[in-house]
């Protein structure tokens, strides 16, 4: 695949700014913007000059886990699970509008403390030129309060430019869909613990499986908590397709939903009455 001249452009400044760093730690998630920042750092600095570090907590679900580390692994770079405590801070637990700020603080107050040992100066994240300008986006903020690096966002490198460059590099992740964290799954207010985000990774896990063996693929997911009732979000072609019987599978829930809008990313920033006041 051949990138066009702007995306190229684009991959050039990214190659630019990652290869004027002695070394770097990438805070991988395991999704395509922060692959592409690592498999973009191992070509302009080498694979023994670039660490991928993926936080591990209860909100990381186990398969995305697995897909990080294999991932790694084919890039031959050192990859670092050092564990995150975001149940700790009180605003986190409470889920707040201002959650993220308190999760992306929690990841860089772990990571650098990591890259300092390993004798490493930056520390970057996958923020991409799209979600500079989204809007309600608090995590970004607590990074950048932290000195994160964004390589991808200051190259101008837009989500669709990311996927392309991933493409052109036969990453197995090109295509991969958004995996946010299971905390985004519970609705402002209601409470964040452990056994929430469990029954949110199974009820989720459950649910693609029952799709599997009804014939149905589906891409996007999400099994959102709203306290005693689920909502779940799919891609919208499926809706029809959906019926009780499939939904039964969600367990734990008082009563399940099915949201006849479909999937939509970041439907729980709706439920907030003033998203700004959380910047």
């Amino acid at each position: 695949m051949v990138l066009e001249q702007i995306v190229a452009d684009r991959v050039a400044a990214l190659h630019a700014d990652l290869g004027s760093m002695p070394a770097v730690l990438v805070a991988f998630s395991g999704g395509v913007d922060s692959g592409v920042v690592l498999a973009a750092a191992v070509r302009a600095l080498g694979a023994d000059r670039v660490v991928a570090a993926t936080a591990v907590s209860a909100s990381l679900p186990a398969a995305e886990r697995t897909a990080a580390r294999a991932f790694a692994a084919g890039l031959g770079v050192r990859h670092e699970e050092p564990s995150t405590d975001e149940l700790a801070r009180p605003d986190y637990v409470a889920n707040s509008g201002a959650r993220c700020f308190s999760c992306k603080a929690e990841l860089m107050d772990t990571l650098r403390p990591l890259a300092t040992e390993l004798g490493i100066a930056d520390v970057a994240t996958g923020t991409n030129a799209d979600d500079v300008v989204a809007g309600f986006r608090p995590g970004i903020r607590a990074a950048a309060e932290r000195r994160a690096r964004t390589p991808l966002a200051d190259a101008g490198m837009t989500k669709a430019d990311v996927r392309a460059a991933a493409r052109a590099w036969g990453l197995p992740l090109a295509d991969k869909p958004a995996a946010a964290c299971l905390a985004s799954r519970i609705a402002y207010g209601v409470p964040v613990s452990a056994p929430r985000l469990a029954r949110v990774e199974a009820a989720e896990v459950a649910l693609r499986l029952a799709l599997a063996d009804a014939g149905l693929t589906v891409r996007d997911l999400r099994v959102r908590d709203l306290g005693d009732r689920a909502r779940v979000e799919l891609d919208a072609q499926l809706v029809p397709l959906v019926g009780p019987e499939l939904l039964a599978v969600v367990r734990g829930f008082d009563t399940v939903e099915l949201d006849p809008r479909g999937f939509r990313s970041g439907s729980m920033n709706e439920l907030l009455a003033d998203p700004a006041r959380y910047r």
